[in-house]
């Protein structure tokens, strides 16, 4: 399938027309969309934000016009683009598109899901088909099974062990340096340590060591130095803190 993300705040993206920025011409928005869906056999799907700002929640328009010029699924994050990820996600409006007689195609809800609690709590409140999430999968890829296995069953799995961590950790680099080569694989890798050892006390020295350290070799060396140290570690069960993460806006 083609997804086109009209939801992107950051301002290298937004002011120059792309991403959220299209939210300020809806017109185009829609003869954007309409040229993709009729220059490919593939299913196209659409994320977008609630409006540009305050003064302009469009959505409800938006969804019926993309829903006419035939994208198959939508999927909205509860924020304008003004608000970039501060505040609370708005589901309300998320909720009256998915309830609108006219609209046929599956809503995807997207804002502050960060448990499965959470993910459930308003599945079942505003009745959207799915849910998307973003940053609190940053460095918590767990969180899907998570909220899959609660959903089944209504119990919790047991949190990641810092074998688990340290596993995806590692793959995650080398996904990344086989993507983008050594130099920015690597340099793009170092954002993401705090998030996966997040919990394990007295981490600093080796946080400060895996973003200074300059090729996959010595990277997994220190890592390897962890799992013996942190064997055995326990994790707590608690909310996953959602960051700002937006540098190259890769979620929304």
């Amino acid at each position: 399938m083609l997804d086109i993300n009209f939801g992107c705040p950051v301002k290298k993206v937004a002011l120059k027309g792309a991403g959220a920025g299209v939210l300020r011409d809806i017109d185009l928005m829609v003869r954007l969309t309409a040229a993709v869906v009729k220059s490919t056999s593939l299913p196209v799907t659409v994320k977008t934000r609630l409006g540009w700002d305050d003064q302009t929640k469009n959505i409800e328009e938006v969804a019926e016009r993309l829903q006419d010029v035939g994208i198959k699924a939508l999927a909205i994050h509860g924020r304008t683009r003004t608000q970039m990820y501060k505040g609370e996600a708005d589901w309300t409006l998320i909720g009256k598109v998915k309830n609108n007689p006219r609209i046929q195609i599956p809503i995807f809800g997207n804002g502050d899901i960060d448990s499965p609690e959470k993910a459930v709590e308003y599945r079942n409140r505003y009745g959207v088909d799915g849910i998307m999430i973003g940053r609190a999968a940053i460095g918590y890829p767990w969180i899907f099974n998570e909220i899959k296995h609660y959903i089944s069953t209504g119990t919790h799995l047991s949190p990641p062990t810092i074998e688990d961590r340290i596993a995806v950790c590692r793959k995650h680099l080398q996904q990344s340096v086989s993507w983008k080569g050594p130099v920015v694989g690597i340099n793009e890798m170092r954002r993401h340590y705090a998030n996966y050892l997040k919990g394990l006390p007295n981490i600093k020295e080796f946080r400060n060591k895996l973003v200074t350290l300059k090729t996959e070799e010595e990277i997994n060396a220190v890592l390897d130095e962890m799992a013996v140290i942190y064997a055995g570690h326990q994790f707590e069960k608690t909310p996953i803190e959602l960051i700002n993460y937006h540098e190259n806006c890769p979620v929304n």
